[in-house]
This record gives structure tokens, sequence and C-alpha cells, in this order.
């Protein structure tokens, strides 16, 4: 993924409901009305919006059954930025904290 294709990730993600949106979903799929009812300080037609751009973002994936929507967690867009971001910058940072935990311990020698 290139990191242009990551923007909707990241703009997906800046929205605090939508990061709790994605918390829920972590435990297991949830229709949409269950989501709503979790918010409510939104209108469905809010909730709804948040989930659009999820979805956009590749974030969530949806499932008609009949009249529910199913909505599900996502992980490959999050993994793509562990591994485009995260994990590029966790390698050099730990081994410089390793290498200044020895210097440290080598002075009080």
């Amino acid at each position: 993924m290139k990191t242009k294709n990551l923007d909707p990730i990241w703009r997906a993600l800046a929205d605090p409901t939508r990061r709790s949106v994605l918390d829920l979903l972590a435990l297991g799929p949830m229709q949409t009305g269950h989501l709503v009812v979790q918010f409510p300080e939104l209108c469905r037609t809010g909730v709804m919006k948040h989930l659009d751009i999820l979805q956009d973002a590749g974030l969530l994936l949806v499932r008609r059954d009949g009249r529910q929507r199913w909505n599900y967690l996502n992980v490959v867009p999050i993994q793509a930025i562990h591994e485009r971001w995260v994990a590029k910058h966790l390698q050099p940072t730990a081994s410089s904290m390793t290498r200044l935990k020895q210097h440290v311990e080598g002075k009080k020698s």
C-alpha cells in the first residue's frame, strides 16, 4: 500500500467516535442498530456517516442479511499502517534504547 492510499485510513482513525466504533467491532461483528445504541449522543444518521467513512477507508466490511446490516472490523488496513509506519520505526528505536541502556549500565560499573 502506498502512503497516499493510507490517507483515508489516517483520516478515519483521526476521529475518536470512529475509533470507538472500531474498538466495539474488535469484540465481534455488530448490527448497525446495536452500534447506534452505543452512541446515544449521536442520531442514527450521524452513526451511519461514521460507518460510511470507515467503510470507504476499508476499515469496515458490511454484510447485508435481509434488512439487517452486519458490520465487521477489517484489520488489513491497520496492518498496512503498522508495516509502513510502526514496524519501520520501531526497530531502530528499540536498538537505540538497548545501546543507551548498555551505555548507562557500563558507566555504573
